[in-house]
């Protein structure tokens, strides 16, 4: 069901304009270009910007861009970076479908892929965001030692993930198939405090070009 939108939506969203990049593609090639940042991070789906503010917070030398299609989400994660006073984060109100227009080759360090849309049909294969066509898209924006890091509570979108990583040739460093066994581990994503509390196993990997 399409989820309405807010009525007090564009007024809030006008408010964190500092935050939101309108026209991403202008900055294609100098996102870090006479910045006091070292690296470039992205992450798809950024929800309501729990992970991407506290992961920020942490790494204050590096630029943390949110990409995010649903408005009435993505304005949650940018009242939360402006009042978290998380400088060093911006957001995309789109996810994957121009990025190649953003992104020079080689500009980003790293991309986290949290709790993606697992597409579990046969017919929306295309659509998972570890399928070799985004694969390919992300190999093209990240320098040659970028990482890409997986977090899913679905098992068979991790299993799915992990075999394309691999006949894409990424090197994979780390994976488990129970994050938080033996207690929190990171930044968590709001699902993923939900699924943590719920008892439901987190699947991560992180995996270099």
């Amino acid at each position: 069901m399409r989820m309405r939108r807010k009525r007090n939506l564009d007024s809030r969203m006008d408010r964190c304009a500092d935050f939101l990049i309108s026209d991403p593609a202008s900055l294609r090639g100098r996102w870090l270009a006479d910045s006091e940042f070292d690296e470039l991070y992205l992450e798809l789906g950024c929800g309501k910007g729990r992970f991407i503010v506290e992961t920020a917070k942490a790494s204050p030398n590096a630029l943390f861009v949110g990409a995010e299609k649903t408005a009435n989400v993505l304005v949650l994660a940018l009242e939360r970076a402006i009042s978290e006073d998380a400088y060093n984060v911006r957001f995309i109100n789109n996810l994957v479908d121009y990025f190649e227009d953003f992104f020079a080759p080689g500009e980003v360090s790293g991309i986290f892929l949290n709790f993606s849309d697992p597409w579990p049909a046969k017919r929306h294969v295309k659509r998972r965001l570890t399928s070799p066509f985004f694969l390919d898209l992300y190999r093209k924006i990240l320098r040659p030692d970028g990482e890409i890091h997986l977090k899913t509570d679905n098992l068979p979108l991790f299993e799915y993930s992990l075999e394309e990583f691999g006949s894409a040739g990424f090197a994979i460093l780390s994976e488990s198939r129970d994050l938080h066994k033996d207690g929190p581990t990171g930044v968590m994503t709001e699902y993923e405090m939900k699924f943590h509390e719920q008892g439901i196993p987190i699947n991560r990997c992180v995996v270099r070009v």
